[in-house]
């Protein structure tokens, strides 16, 4: 992966996260934190890889944010001084359901 689009990545992980924090009214006790972008090389496509505490609320969430995405996806490309901004999709980090189904294997045997 080049450097610029280690930067692009970070810099739309930053912003975005901003914005859903300023943006998104959770319930009480629901966290939800992006993990991660990973933007195509060309710079059109990028997908968002969102992690929700507790787990058992992430697909509401999911759906919640993917409804929103043309209004987030409008706020973030008045933040960004960048052209292409990428048209991003979100995905819900599955490394905290591994974790777990991974320690309870580990736990029977």
């Amino acid at each position: 992966m080049s450097h610029r689009l280690e930067k692009v990545n970070e810099l739309i992980k930053q912003v975005l996260g901003r914005i859903i924090f300023e943006t998104e009214d959770f319930d009480p006790g629901i966290l939800v934190t992006v993990m991660g972008v990973e933007t195509s090389i060309d710079l059109q496509h990028a997908k968002v890889v969102v992690s929700v505490f507790p787990s058992k609320k992430s697909e509401n969430i999911l759906k919640r944010l993917n409804s929103h995405i043309f209004n987030l996806q409008q706020m973030l490309n008045k933040k960004l001084n960048m052209r292409p901004v990428p048209k991003f999709r979100f995905v819900l980090d599955q490394t905290e359901s591994e974790a777990q189904n991974l320690d309870e294997l580990l736990k029977k045997s």
